[in-house]
């Protein structure tokens, strides 16, 4: 287990963790919640080792392993995906040495009733328990499968890891993390980066995790799939609840409420033992009764009321300056990139004040028509026209790395403002939660939370009449979320808003466009109307349904083609795998045979034996993932 004893983190004149107190059991499935900046990333790092405390103890078995899933990592250059991953096994290997050398050490004890001995026989018997459960000969089929799982394709195993985006490097680097099962999991964000599909398959890998896994996230759903406790961070303490998050917050709720029903009921008690000591006192003759209750007033346990963060974001766009009639219209919009095709002439028109949500399976197109009616990615075919005086305000889902690290908040503001408001920024920081210091600290020692808020100041700074968010909720935590959603509701522009949060989108747009096999398909209503019409109970299982409705259309002659070559190497990898079985059953009666361990062969036909096996897994991921592909 993992011991956490009297912690305490200052930074500057605000404490972050005032000498709390956790233990992490091997087993233990935990999501660490709070608010941005309350010190959730900050606990994780000190458990892991990649930031000191100024005081207190966090100690863990010490052949224990973790692994530590950040917000900044970044992986080495010049290696495939595939070859990157498997990088995972080097650590296998030097578990192995050292466990041949503990080995030969044993050989040469004979203490056996020492400590030390013992401490020896522990270590062998914990490293021999690890390299079992993630080494052995299906190394490369097992990485093979987490990435397909993290949603790489076949295709992408053998490109280089520096073609690939940090969304997709991380899913490298959690991949690793997943082969090499380590005894503690932390991950920071996992799905901030991960499309819908990969989620679920997330989700159903972590809930059956051997060892302890502590998670940060603000996706309820995935929180409450997973974990069975939850512990958050609030002013500095921690509060520990035995529950998923859902359940945590009805514990809050109702640990608050029995917390304010005693102080109430204390405060009435002790008013009336201090009015009736005032009037004792008043009287010579019962002065000394009025002492001792006095007294017993003094010594009495006072109930107190935890402290609650009740600071909160606020934002209010400016009023939108009008606008034509005619918002944007897009006419046979096509986008590809290479041999992916990601929208096929589609249409797309919004009238002044339309609201409209992109909702979809991601990779169908959301961003990228977001990006082309920006500006920001080029159409291969069709055209794009902004009506009159239209001002556009775009929130893209990376736009807290697109700000400079090493420029103060401040200065971040002045930038992005116009002269006439900078005598305001202040203020404007302010409302989003920076005020003091704060505003004089670089953008590099924020969280992503924190980045989150000063992107989503900038874009107050100038009027706008067409409000285009991507996934603004990355990084928010749940109350922020709320706060947004208001300023949104306010907004009196026109809107496009692309999300996956069900919560945030219901009641928030009039029009949802459905993005579906390179097409799009518009109905009325927000969200909820949409899953309605589509008789659908979540968002997931619109994002899921995607496949499921490519099946039931005709398919064009591109599928046709496509389908050809998954069927030809389906037929090829099973009249494959039936021979690698043959062959394995022949070395198996060869092996069965007397005296076949005294042969001098017997070396060979056992290493035979072993590749064939390892042929034969591979093999059948081939087949598994091309019967995936065929739907």
């Amino acid at each position: 287990m993992i011991s956490i004893s009297n912690i305490y983190v200052q930074y500057g004149d605000r404490i972050v963790l005032n000498n709390i107190n956790l233990v992490i059991g091997q087993r233990d499935k935990v999501g660490l919640v709070g608010r941005n900046g309350a010190g959730k990333s900050t606990l994780l790092k000190l458990i892991a080792g990649a930031e000191e405390h100024q005081s207190g103890n966090i100690t863990r078995p010490t052949h224990s392993t973790l692994a530590f899933l950040h917000q900044d990592l970044l992986l080495p250059k010049g290696k495939t995906v595939l070859e990157e991953a498997m990088s995972a096994f080097e650590e296998i290997k030097q578990m192995e040495a050292r466990l041949e050398e503990l080995n030969v050490i044993l050989s040469e004890r004979t203490d056996y009733e020492s400590d030390s001995y013992h401490d020896l026989l522990v270590e062998i018997g914990d490293l021999s328990e690890h390299v079992h459960l993630v080494g052995g000969s299906t190394a490369e089929s097992d990485a093979i499968k987490i990435l397909s799982g993290l949603g790489f394709k076949q295709s992408d195993l053998n490109r280089l890891t520096d073609e690939f985006s940090g969304g997709w490097q991380m899913r490298v680097e959690l991949a690793k993390m997943l082969l090499r099962q380590p005894d503690y999991l932390l991950l920071d964000e996992p799905t901030n980066h991960l499309d819908i599909e990969s989620i679920i398959w997330l989700e159903s890998f972590l809930e059956n995790y051997p060892g302890a896994i502590i998670i940060i996230s603000h996706d309820k759903q995935f929180l409450d799939n997973i974990t069975k406790r939850t512990i958050e961070i609030e002013l500095g303490k921690v509060f520990d609840y035995k529950a998923n998050y859902t359940k945590a917050m009805e514990m809050r709720k109702e640990r608050r409420e029995l917390q304010q029903n005693a102080f109430d009921n204390q405060q009435k008690v002790i008013n009336q033992k201090e009015r009736t000591i005032t009037r004792f006192m008043a009287k010579a003759s019962k002065t000394t009764m009025a002492q001792s209750m006095q007294k017993q007033l003094d010594k009495m346990e006072r109930v107190e009321i935890d402290d609650e963060d009740t600071s909160a974001m606020r934002l209010q766009f400016q009023p939108s300056p009008r606008s034509g009639q005619i918002v944007v219209e897009g006419q046979n919009v096509k986008k590809q990139y290479d041999d992916l095709l990601v929208l096929d002439g589609v249409d797309f028109k919004m009238d002044r004040g339309d609201r409209v949500a992109f909702v979809g399976q991601n990779g169908q197109g959301k961003t990228t028509l977001a990006k082309i009616l920006v500006g920001k990615e080029p159409a291969n075919g069709g055209e794009i026209t902004l009506g009159h005086n239209v001002m556009i305000g775009y929130y893209a889902q990376n736009q807290a790395d697109s700000l400079d690290p090493k420029k103060t908040l401040l200065e971040t503001m002045e930038e992005n403002s116009p002269p006439e408001l900078r005598p305001r920024l202040r203020n404007i920081l302010g409302s989003f939660m920076f005020s003091g210091e704060d505003v004089d600290k670089k953008v590099f020692v924020l969280s992503g939370g924190e980045r989150a808020r000063l992107a989503m100041a900038c874009l107050l700074l100038r009027p706008i009449n067409l409000l285009i968010l991507d996934e603004p909720t990355n990084h928010l935590d749940i109350k922020a979320k709320e706060v947004l959603k208001k300023a949104v509701m306010e907004y009196d522009g026109s809107l496009i808003v692309v999300s996956h949060d069900r919560d945030f989108l219901a009641d928030l747009t009039t029009r949802t466009v459905e993005f579906r096999d390179h097409k799009l398909y518009d109905y009325i209503g927000d969200v909820n109307a949409f899953l309605e019409k589509r008789a659908l109970d979540n968002m997931r299982a619109v994002e899921m349904s995607t496949k499921n409705s490519a099946a039931n259309q005709d398919t064009k002659k591109s599928n046709d083609s496509e389908n050809k070559v998954l069927q030809k190497n389906i037929q090829q990898a099973e009249r494959k795998i039936a021979e690698l079985e043959n062959e394995i059953k022949k070395k198996e009666q060869q092996m069965a045979e007397d005296g076949f361990f005294e042969s001098p062969n017997h070396s060979k036909i056992l290493q035979e034996y072993n590749n064939l096996k390892k042929d034969l897994d591979l093999k059948m991921v081939e087949w598994e993932l091309a019967l995936e592909a065929m739907g």
